[in-house]
C-alpha cells in the first residue's frame, strides 16, 4: 500500500483547505528564514547566469554552468542585497564593494528532460532530449565592503 503524500505536505506547510492550499502553517519560519533575521546569520542576494539567488555562509547552491574545474575560487561581484543582524542594504543596482567568494565543487548535468512535438493527424512526431549543465558552488564569505583594510594611504 503506498503511503499518503498528506504528511509531506503538511510538514512543509501546504495544508488542504478543501478547494485551496492555505500555506499558513510555518509561515513565521520561512519568514524569518528568508529575511536572515536568525541570529547573526548574514545572507546576500548575488545574480549569476541571469538569475537571482539568495546565498549564506556555508551554503551550497547550484547555478547555470560556469566556467571553471572543481575546487577553483570564484568572486562574485553582482551583489544586489545584503542582510543580517541589522538593517539590510539594498543596492541601486549593486552594493557598493559587496562581494561574495565561493569555491566551484563540481560541473554536471541535470537530470534528461524529453521534449516530445506531436501534430496530431498527421503522422508527425518529433522526440528529443536535453540534459541541462549546472555548477555546484559552495559559499565561502560575504563581504560587504566595509572592512577596513591594515594598510594606511599616507607615506
Amino acid at each position: 500500500m503506498r503511503a499518503s503524500p498528506r504528511p509531506a505536505r503538511e510538514a512543509a506547510g501546504l495544508v488542504d483547505r478543501g478547494a485551496g492550499v492555505c500555506m499558513l502553517a510555518g509561515l513565521a519560519q520561512r519568514a524569518q528564514w528568508i529575511l536572515g533575521q536568525v541570529q547573526g546569520l548574514m545572507f546576500a542576494v548575488i545574480r549569476t547566469g541571469g538569475k537571482q539567488y539568495r546565498v549564506a555562509e556555508g551554503e551550497t547552491i547550484r547555478v547555470e554552468r560556469l566556467a571553471g574545474e572543481a575546487g577553483d575560487g570564484l568572486v562574485f561581484e553582482d551583489v544586489l542585497m545584503l542582510g543580517g543582524d541589522g538593517a539590510a542594504k539594498v543596492g541601486a543596482p549593486l552594493v557598493e564593494g559587496a562581494s561574495v567568494s565561493a569555491t566551484l565543487v563540481e560541473q554536471a548535468r541535470g537530470a534528461k528532460i524529453i521534449v516530445f512535438k506531436k501534430r496530431r493527424r498527421q503522422n508527425s512526431r518529433r522526440k528529443n532530449g536535453h540534459r541541462q549543465h549546472y555548477s555546484l558552488v559552495r559559499i565561502d564569505s560575504i563581504a560587504d565592503g566595509t572592512e577596513a583594510s591594515g594598510e594606511s594611504d599616507g607615506a
